[in-house]
């Protein structure tokens, strides 16, 4: 009744949409669509053939529609096959259609080979290449934000190719990495870096992307051992395919602009101010001064970003190729900020005999990346304006001229009597050069050799090659004419190179014995070395900018470093697949690690996992139920390893060159001991249990996926103070635990199926964290920012700060510990001991969020296409860093709208605090703001031309990207964080670069 109900809906859904055009020489064709059991089938599309006439069958599986003599009819339903029908001036067709079985045939990349999606046991994602590249992204984990449950993905930075922090089922570690494992084509790849570095992941072109797995629980990332604690995402890339040649060119232009600006006091406003703060009358007749200058219009921009893939595919029964180019090229919304990559693939297999083949993956990319500074770590004084481009900017006076007459910058100690020297023109940051070049190469060979039928042995030798030059240079023309010495002007050129080098042998057996029990075994071996070095100079001291940093030789100062580093790890795997009657599932894993960064007592770890489960549906007792069409329950647990957080050498004794001694006046540099040995250093090891059910509804047009999991990961790197009678201060070891456990949620359906194709999508993911202990039980607390708190029992990074009571008043009893002052602000006296002291501080806020969720429609009509995409997390705290400083009216620098209504005698404000100068606002929950938010990623309306000759299609594109971000959050962006991928220190903004909105639109061809 149900699934009748449901049929009923879409058909009135479509009656309504579906167009018939009736001619009057046509023939009346009617009939009735039946399963392969005889059931009627309502919803069933019936198009004639190279039209866009059609009907769907109603409850009863009958239709009617007119179509001429020598039509062809085409009767198409979800989960079945579809077929065609010759009119042939029949009056009557009836039509019987099979049961789809390819859902059961659907291969997944499991690791270190494929599976059929139906005999999964684990927890996997899987996102296809035209979901990745929906948005105009620079990276694939853009691509996958909000698109998978269980997978937290921020964008900690909106820069051209800036950092992005990926969390799989959790933050895992405390000082170590927590971001997965990402592996291309067999070729694994890490991703890190702080605030302003660009993301390792956007060296590689999404648009090179076939399809991207993630292995969630333990028993599916297993495999990977040592590396997967955090989860696993595989990548696979576009392969070639036999037939014809294929050209595609896809290419898209747009224009970004910054989504929103902060309101601050005008020059009226700010000129009033500073004759308050400074109880002069610096500013004779302030009203007069008007707006001033709109300093974040100066460094906001609209950028430009483009897109443009030539693609080639195709060849014979022996052999294919997939070849592809691309420029990518975007402008950053703030001035002088740019990422552009140049890029190339090439994909081939040849099959050298019926039993041997071989092939290759290469894909490499060059990155010019013009970075600018953004997000400080400085609270509440000057130098908030002074470390990064937006704090500068928010806080430049309305009062002052960013440029001289002859245009160039002009430096704020140069004007306004020198009263502001402390506060930096925003500009300065757009003429600093802050470049990164970036030359990466990931290239996989192998070959593949049947032994037996069913035996196989494969060899793969991967390499990622990586070159890195970054230069800087800050100019003299910047600085105060007044201020420049014989040491002004500073340059670097840093340069290091990376080789990471894998070999992996590995063994495959598949047997499928009688019609009942199939058999699959894998392993493995794998060596994997990776070997670094870098050499840096620096310099300052240069007599002009002619050269700038080309020719360090010139400078009065000079300093040089230079460093390597090397590790390897070798490992064996083993991994066994049992299924019966495609009703039960078993796999069982084991790995073993060894690693030359562990400790000499634990240089191996061993990884086992086991996971089952049962497809429900087969048994006879459900099999009845027709509107079910799968039903699987699922069950692992594992224990993976992460060793990320841990550097090579960290378990030996270390010494570094540091200060220096003078001997017969001669400078010597000293060599002092850094590092105390620790030979028990180890893996962290987080052991993880998953129970999962895949639910399948009314041929699967719905399907849900459902997972809970509990992970602990215990063993975790946490650096222990040492008493100073050891002669260190700390000593890096195995000695914190924490824990994970959340629900995960998604669901995919296909509302109507028909001349109108219409599908929804949405996933929802729950995860609470908790810290279960630091280093024994020695300590229950520890602050790793002045707001923000590893506390046992806790999750990680809450904030602890005094509470906010609104501002001391004329009259109130002022409690001595904290902004004595009337027209200060107050705060609470929890404890009620008459003063304001640590006793007073409690955890004000969480900044991980209760839950976080994606949802996507697409539609489409004829040659229309339309496809909406949401994203957004709930319950989670942001600490608004920049509001500790921006509502502090201290004097010299300009302020948030909102101090307009500052307390004075007659406005006795509750919020803002008085004019005072050098005043400090005491770290409270004040800053503190809901940072949940709801965001339309994309909307896109497509339009597929009507054949060309020459052409076998033609698609051109509208879109537009981050339109609209619906928020409490007062900042420039609610999905930011100042530290970046930090375990610990997150939910924090400082003025960190925001996303921008985009409009773009594109062309795709294939010819």
């Amino acid at each position: 009744m149900l699934k009748n109900l449901i049929r009923l809906f879409s058909l009135a859904v479509l009656g309504l949409l579906s167009l018939s055009h009736i001619q009057a020489q046509d023939l009346a064709v009617k009939g009735k669509v039946t399963d392969d059991s005889g059931e009627a089938i309502p919803g069933v599309s019936v198009t004639v053939k190279g039209t866009q006439r059609g009907t769907i069958t109603n409850v009863d599986g009958t239709y009617s529609v007119n179509a001429a003599s020598n039509a062809t009819l085409v009767f198409s339903f979800l989960g079945y096959e579809s077929q065609e029908a010759v009119v042939n001036n029949r009056a009557t067709i009836n039509i019987s259609l099979k049961t789809d079985t390819k859902a059961l045939e659907e291969v997944v990349v499991v690791g270190y080979g494929t599976q059929r999606k139906v005999e999964t046991t684990g927890s996997i994602a899987s996102v296809k290449s035209d979901e990745l590249t929906q948005l105009p992204v620079t990276n694939v984990a853009q691509g996958l934000q909000a698109r998978v449950s269980g997978v937290q993905i921020n964008q900690n930075s909106g820069s051209p190719g800036g950092n992005i922090s990926v969390r799989v089922r959790g933050t895992n570690s405390i000082n170590g990495n927590s971001e997965p494992l990402y592996v291309v084509d067999g070729i694994q790849i890490s991703n890190g870096g702080g605030i302003n570095d660009v993301s390792p992941l956007s060296t590689i072109n999404p648009n090179d992307i076939e399809s991207v797995e993630v292995l969630k629980d333990a028993s599916a990332s297993a495999i990977y051992g040592a590396r997967a604690a955090n989860g696993v995402v595989l990548i696979t890339t576009k392969r070639g395919k036999a037939g014809a040649t294929r050209v595609s060119i896809d290419s898209y232009y747009g224009v970004q602009q910054a989504a929103k600006t902060l309101d601050v006091l005008n020059a009226a406003e700010f000129a009033q101010l500073e004759n308050e703060v400074f109880k002069n009358n610096a500013y004779p007749n302030p009203a007069s001064l008007g707006e001033g200058t709109d300093w974040q219009s100066l460094i906001f921009q609209k950028a430009p970003i483009q897109s443009h893939q030539l693609s080639i595919n195709g060849g014979s029964e022996k052999t294919q190729l997939a070849l592809s180019a691309n420029y990518f090229n975007q402008d950053g919304i703030i001035v002088n900020s740019n990422f552009k990559r140049y890029s190339y693939r090439l994909n081939v297999d040849h099959k050298v005999s019926n039993r041997f083949k071989v092939g290759t993956s290469i894909l490499g990319s060059i990155i010019v990346n013009n970075g600018i500074d953004a997000g400080s770590t400085t609270i509440g004084d000057a130098g908030v304006v002074t470390a990064s481009v937006l704090g500068a900017a928010v806080g430049a006076p309305p009062t002052l001229q960013p440029y001289r007459e002859d245009g160039s910058i002009f430096p704020f100690g140069e004007q306004g009597n020198g009263q502001y020297r402390e506060v930096v023109n925003p500009l300065n940051y757009t003429a600093i050069t802050r470049q990164r070049n970036i030359k990466r190469t990931l290239v996989n060979l192998f070959g593949e050799f049947e032994i037996l039928p069913g035996f196989t042995y494969r060899a793969s030798f991967n390499a990622d090659v990586q070159n890195r030059l970054d230069d800087f240079y800050s100019p003299l023309s910047i600085i105060n004419r007044a201020d420049i010495s014989d040491n002004s002007g500073s340059a670097s050129k840093s340069n290091s190179n990376f080789l990471g080098l894998l070999h992996e042998s590995i063994l495959s057996y598949s047997h499928k014995f009688g019609e009942d029990h199939s058999l699959r075994f894998t392993g493995l071996f794998a060596s994997q070395v990776e070997n670094s070095n870098s050499n840096s100079i620096s310099a300052s001291g240069f007599p002009n900018d002619a050269t700038r940093n080309e020719a360090l030789q010139l400078a009065l100062n000079r300093t040089v470093s230079s460093g390597r580093s090397k590790q390897r790890l070798d490992s064996y795997m083993g991994r066994i697949n049992y299924g019966f009657r495609d009703k039960y599932f078993l796999d069982l894993t084991a790995r073993v690690d060894g690693s030359s960064k562990f400790g000499a007592n634990h240089k191996y770890g061993f990884f086992p996992a086991i996971s089952a489960a049962w497809r429900i549906i087969e048994e006879d007792f459900i099999k009845d139920l027709r509107w079910m069409s799968d039903l699987k329950l699922r069950a692992s647990y594992g224990i993976t390893g992460n060793a990320g957080g841990l550097n090579p050498y960290q378990s030996l004794a270390t010494v570094s060159s540091g200060g220096g001694y003078n001997l017969g006046n001669t400078y010597q540099t000293a060599i002092s001991p850094t590092g105390i040995a620790n030979p028990d250093l180890r893996w962290e090891k987080s052991a993880q249990t998953d129970i999962g059910l895949d639910i399948g509804l009314f041929n699967n047009r719905l399907s849900i996926v459902m997972d809970y999991y509990y992970k602990r990961t215990d063993d975790l790197l946490y650096v222990k103070t040492l008493p100073l009678s050891s002669g260190y201060g700390s000593i890096t070891g195995n000695y914190a635990s924490l824990e994970n456990k959340g629900f995960e949620f998604a669901a995919n359906a296909t509302i109507l199926n028909g001349p109108v194709r219409w599908s929804v999508s949405g996933n929802l993911t729950a995860n609470r964290n908790k810290l279960l202990d630091l280093d024994g039980g020695t300590t229950q607390e520890r602050f790793v920012t002045n707001y923000s708190l590893l506390s046992v029992g806790q999750p990680l990074g809450v904030f602890k700060t005094y509470v906010f009571d609104g501002i001391n008043q004329t009259g109130d009893a002022i409690i001595p510990g904290y902004d004595g002052r009337v027209g200060g602000h107050k705060v609470k006296d929890l404890n009620n001991d008459g003063a304001i002291n640590s006793e007073d501080q409690i955890i004000t806020g969480n900044p991980n969020p209760k839950f976080i969720f994606g949802a996507s429609t697409n539609l489409s009509y004829k040659n229309f296409d339309f496809s909406l995409f949401l994203s957004g997390s709930q319950g989670n705290d942001t600490y608004n860093v920049s509001r500790l400083s921006f509502e502090n009216p201290l004097g010299q620098r300009n302020l948030l709208e909102g101090v307009v209504n500052r307390w004075t005698p007659t406005n006795p404000s509750n919020q803002y605090v008085s004019a005072f100068v050098a005043g400090r606002l005491p770290i409270t929950d004040y800053a503190m703001e809901d940072g949940s938010y709801v965001r339309l990623k994309n909307i896109t309306l497509g339009y597929t031309l009507p054949t060309i000759k020459g052409i076998s299609r033609v698609r051109i594109y509208v879109s537009s990207n981050n339109l609209l971000t619906l928020t409490k959050y007062t900042g420039f962006d609610p999905e930011v964080n100042t530290y970046a991928g930090s375990n610990t220190a997150i939910g924090i903004d400082n003025l960190v670069y925001p996303q921008a909105k985009s409009f773009l639109g594109g062309i795709q061809l294939t010819f």
